[in-house]
């Protein structure tokens, strides 16, 4: 997925801004101008994308401030939110802070002909002739009843038909996130530039802190080895490549207008080669890194409560507010490291109560499976129709040096079709939204399809708007809007502001 699609992607558009000096709107004058269209759904796919990614950087903030007191309150269960026999905390093999009571010992079937004599504790109970037990274990750690119950307010909400009232100290949070991003964007990359190098720097200190002591538990090593030990039968699902192409675009920017933005202040003979391997490889290692960190968290949560890391995991957007926060929990000085993390999510990243069904269901539905095809679309007008040996011609202007034929090749062919593919794969088997336990509804299935609709759509309808607004005749109107109709005026060498 990074070697065939990410990488020459981040490439190409990396390239693609610092040539032709501008953002993803005002780019395609320059290339294409009928497919100007992918620009505006880019600028959809973005607002979707800024909806739900701020309300979680809303709810890291939210714990920021939760931290600062004499203990991190998600660490006991003696707390209002905290549910009164179901909440448990791992103190020991086995041992729980909480009693857990008959009330979670469910769907046990009586048989007659077996003489098996088994023993539940804490229950203490031993029942003769009994066979095919199954104990439903409904029980919540401490951390998760703090995420779900205090931050999220499920208590209140369970479901997408009923998301509840709102929940006003998290949409306070949000609208602190609003702020941060307008400050951020106030004075441009100038003003943000000089703050990276912190914000850039501190998440490796304070993940590796996480690393050492994850690995110092108990039972981490398990967790480790579940992240180590592939299985290779997972290839063969289709959500699983569509997860993995949604974690390399987002994670590398490709297809999101931000590498384009971002490039365009570059020098000219700035050496974007270099940049786009250097930042992909530190990219995987440090997502490589974090996954150490999640895994050894995990594989103690396992030792501790007796179930198989696969049952402890979870794999929705609420992993990083349950795995982490236990991990901090267990640290001298929990409360500072605590506010150090949740202070470093915040720079990474720079409502309602059921607010998490609406974050799952954009989750699905607002990027992966649009982004898809409009990077798909973006490798094809730029490798065929701009052509991807004028495009070899600008670089080596700005370089010095054309790119291999491996780059050439990767934009097209081999990414083009392999995105493709991707997409057909994605809207024959469509990835289900999914939180914990909860099945949506199938009318949010038709909400989830509009919402991809409504980005991509945007392409043909801006090329039908163009064709009928442009004057001449069937074949002059054609022709310009193929033909492109500025290009970059590169007589000094200076930064020039994106435009959009």
């Amino acid at each position: 997925m990074l070697i065939f699609g990410g990488l020459p992607l981040f490439y190409m558009e990396l390239a693609l801004g610092q040539f032709q000096r501008c953002g993803c709107l005002t780019v395609w004058k320059r290339i294409c101008p009928a497919l100007k269209g992918i620009g505006l759904a880019i600028v959809v796919i973005a607002t979707y994308v800024s909806w739900y990614y701020n309300t979680i950087i809303a709810w890291a903030v939210f714990y920021f401030f939760s931290a600062m007191a004499s203990d991190v309150p998600w660490k006991s269960c003696n707390n209002s939110w905290n549910s009164i026999d179901k909440c448990v905390v791992y103190e020991g093999r086995g041992a729980v802070q909480n009693t857990i009571d008959s009330k979670h010992l469910l769907n046990i079937s009586l048989e007659n002909n077996a003489n098996n004599s088994v023993t539940l504790n804490p229950l203490n109970l031993t029942i003769a002739n009994v066979t095919n037990i199954t104990i439903v274990d409904d029980t919540k750690t401490a951390t998760e009843e703090f995420f779900e119950y205090q931050v999220l307010g499920l208590n209140y909400a369970d479901a997408l038909e009923d998301v509840g009232g709102v929940n006003w100290i998290l949409a306070l949070c949000l609208f602190g996130v609003f702020i941060i991003v307008y400050f951020a964007m106030w004075r441009g990359v100038k003003s943000s530039g000089k703050a990276v190098w912190i914000t850039a720097t501190m998440p490796y200190a304070v993940l590796i802190i996480l690393l050492v002591r994850g690995c110092m538990l108990s039972g981490s090593w398990k967790g480790i080895m579940y992240y180590l030990t592939p299985d290779w039968n997972k290839l063969l699902e289709t959500r699983i490549w569509i997860a993995a192409a949604a974690q390399i675009f987002f994670s590398l920017g490709p297809g999101f207008g931000v590498l384009l933005a971002l490039s365009s202040y570059n020098k000219l003979d700035n050496n974007c080669y270099r940049d786009a391997l250097l930042t992909s490889t530190i990219n995987c290692i440090t997502s490589f890194l974090a996954g150490f960190v999640v895994f050894s968290v995990l594989g103690h949560m396992s030792h501790m409560s007796g179930k198989t890391v696969d049952n402890v995991a979870r794999d929705d957007v609420g992993l990083i507010f349950i795995v982490y926060p236990e991990a901090l929990s267990s640290l001298e000085l929990s409360p500072f490291w605590a506010i150090l993390f949740f202070f470093m999510l915040i720079t990474l990243g720079l409502d309602t109560t059921g607010g998490i069904y609406v974050v799952q269901l954009l989750d699905v539905f607002g990027a992966p499976i649009s982004i898809i095809f409009v990077v798909f679309l973006e490798s094809v007008a730029v490798s065929w129709i701009y052509g991807v040996e004028r495009f070899s011609n600008d670089i080596q202007s700005m370089l010095g040096f054309r790119p291999g034929i491996f780059w050439r090749i990767c934009w097209t062919t081999i990414s083009p079709l392999f995105l493709f593919t991707l997409f057909i794969m994605s809207l024959a088997q469509p990835m289900p939204p999914q939180y914990g336990t909860y099945d949506f509804p199938t009318w949010s299935y038709t909400l989830g399809w509009f919402i991809v609709s409504s980005s991509l759509l945007c392409i043909p309808g801006y090329a039908i708007y163009l064709f009928f607004v442009t004057p001449g005749s069937m074949a002059e109107r054609l022709r310009s809007m193929v033909v492109p109709t500025e290009v970059p005026n590169h007589s000094d060498d200076v930064v020039i502001p994106v435009q959009l």
